[in-house]
């Protein structure tokens, strides 16, 4: 967890400069195969507090690139009237819930064995 909050971190603070959506599209990269890797298991929780984290972190960016404008400014510019989701120039930012879980399930029963079946005393 503490990789994937660090390479958030760096990128919303990579260059003030830089567009909305080219940040968004990082990001986006970055959360996607996040939670692809990790949704087999019970990762709901987590990806719940990633949410909370990037939406924090993004927030924090568009408040350092307009530091004069107060936040129904902001809500109105890079949220569409609401706080999520947040969205630049048809880029919206991935939700990492929206990835779904999945549970690995045992297949041995399934699976055939490269071995011959042992005899039957």
């Amino acid at each position: 967890m503490a990789s994937i909050m660090g390479k958030i971190k760096a990128i919303c603070r990579s260059n003030k400069n830089l567009p909305l959506d080219v940040v968004l599209q990082h990001l986006n990269r970055v959360l996607r195969g996040w939670t692809a890797y990790f949704r087999f298991g019970v990762s709901f929780a987590t990806f719940s507090y990633l949410r909370a984290y990037v939406w924090q972190r993004v927030t924090a960016c568009i408040r350092r690139k307009h530091p004069k404008m107060n936040c129904k400014q902001l809500r109105r510019r890079y949220f569409g009237g609401r706080w999520w989701p947040v969205t630049a120039t048809g880029t919206t930012l991935f939700n990492p819930t929206d990835a779904g879980t999945a549970r690995y399930y045992y297949r041995r029963a399934q699976v055939s064995s490269p071995w011959p079946e042992a005899a039957a005393a």
